[in-house]
């Protein structure tokens, strides 16, 4: 008899009933186990607090209205940015409106086409870097893969955006000063719960401005120097030259020095927290099915070569760019994502009044009962399947989507599936029973304490 195949971890629910201060509390240690099980089955689902009401919307036709057919009318929460606003400012992950649009018309080219194939020597480089600083890891003793798996993407943002390693100076203290930053919790602040007057202050804790603000400080010295070796002619085709010297092709301006900040502190957010994220489950996934394992090893041979192979050798990774897949359908690194209606609605003959929150979990349409074939398991395989094509099309958004999906998704697919090839080619990864990973969601999906694994070295 066939022994089942053991079912990926997942956040307990919450009982469907339960106060709004029980609420928050939960909300505050997990924003995942806060949520009661039945959405993993409702195509819509209201909640109502003193402040503010809110919709999630799992029922494809309405993420669909809100993030592809009319999405100036659902623009994003000004409740969610509240507690990211002292790192990231005013940067294109928080605005809306047009002052989005024009952010995204300066970025966008940095991420076409052939800048891909620009930025893959960066991304093969660091991948090569994880690799040997893994080496002294790889003794079967448990390592925690999340602190690696950040490091890799932290050393992949520097090396394509500022053409520097991890181990530079300024890039070394940015990530150093970031982990500081992720441990306050910064996202989950008073005025995401309560509406606030922009005049009254927002409660930051103390160590949450303190580390933005050196951050910031480092990412501006950055900036400015690369804006004198622009000016001098001297300066890398990186990504952060190529965004600087883009102007807005409707009114021919560039980016100033604080909205370069505002833009790169996003970048290495959005850049490195979720690739790290989605990397380290990926290894443990792996780590959970050596089947699967070991087949992405017996792929990753077309990368055997030492030196740096051509950028088509990312389109022979098939098999390992749909288990990166399946890992973003299982964690996506950002589980939830709110709007907020400009105009009165009506879903599902309920209506929505203005100023109600929207929110579209990709956490719950990634693993909805009524739409994927056993959702909660790791099977690679099913996006051959017709019901898997189906649900790529219409239930799968890792990265957002409509006008607002992540600029770098092409970037973070590629990117993804480098290193996990590269990784599991040099070793291989077993669980450590004992310290099996609980899924959290702060200000991406993470594990409780950690995500820990075996390494040894594959011949």
């Amino acid at each position: 008899m066939t022994t089942p195949a053991p079912l990926p971890p997942k956040p307990p629910a919450r009982a469907d009933k339960v106060s709004l201060w029980r609420y928050l509390r939960l909300f505050r240690q997990d924003i995942l186990s806060a949520q009661p099980q039945r959405l993993y089955r409702a195509w819509m689902a209201e909640f109502r607090t003193p402040f503010f009401r809110s919709y999630m919307c799992n029922q494809p036709d309405l993420v669909d209205l809100v993030l592809k057919q009319r999405p100036d009318d659902f623009p994003k929460s000004d409740r969610i940015s509240e507690g990211l606003r002292p790192l990231l400012g005013n940067s294109v992950f928080l605005t809306n409106g047009e002052t989005w649009k024009r952010q995204r018309r300066i970025i966008d080219p940095a991420f076409e086409g052939g800048r891909l194939r620009d930025t893959f020597p960066a991304m093969w480089a660091a991948g090569q870097a994880a690799v040997a600083r893994l080496n002294t890891a790889a003794d079967g003793k448990p390592v925690e893969i999340e602190a690696h798996s950040s490091h890799a993407a932290a050393d992949v943002i520097f090396r394509t955006l500022f053409s520097i390693p991890i181990e530079h100076a300024v890039a070394a203290e940015v990530f150093d000063q970031f982990r500081e930053h992720q441990r306050t919790q910064p996202v989950l602040n008073l005025g995401a719960f309560v509406p606030l007057p922009k005049w009254v202050p927002r409660f930051h804790r103390k160590k949450t401005r303190e580390t933005a603000a050196v951050i910031r400080a480092l990412i501006t010295q950055l900036t400015q120097d690369r804006m004198v070796a622009i000016r001098a002619g001297e300066a890398p085709d990186d990504l952060a030259t190529k965004i600087m010297t883009t102007a807005d092709p409707e009114t021919g301006a560039r980016f100033d020095t604080e909205e370069m900040v505002d833009q790169v502190a996003i970048f290495f957010l959005a850049g490195h927290e979720t690739s790290a994220s989605a990397l380290a489950w990926a290894l443990y996934l792996l780590a959970l099915h050596p089947d699967w394992q070991e087949k992405v090893a017996a792929e990753a041979h077309v990368l055997a070569s030492p030196v740096l192979p051509e950028f088509s050798v990312v389109s022979k990774l098939r098999l390992t760019r749909d288990v990166f897949r399946e890992a973003l359908r299982l964690y996506p690194p950002v589980p939830m994502m709110v709007r907020e209606n400009r105009c009165p609605e009506e879903f599902r003959k309920r209506d929505v009044p203005v100023g109600s929150q929207i929110v579209l979990s990709p956490w719950h349409l990634h693993r909805h009962e009524r739409l994927w074939d056993d959702p909660d398991s790791f099977d690679p395989a099913r996006f051959a399947t017709e019901n898997g094509k189906d649900c790529l099309r219409h239930a799968y958004m890792p990265f957002s989507a409509g006008q607002r999906v992540c600029t770098g998704a092409g970037f973070a697919m590629v990117e993804g599936t480098l290193l996990l090839a590269q990784l599991v080619r040099a070793y291989r990864f077993d669980l450590v029973d004992e310290r099996p990973p609980v899924p959290v969601a702060h200000l991406t999906v993470r594990g409780k304490d950690g995500i820990w694994l075996r390494l040894t070295p594959r011949d």
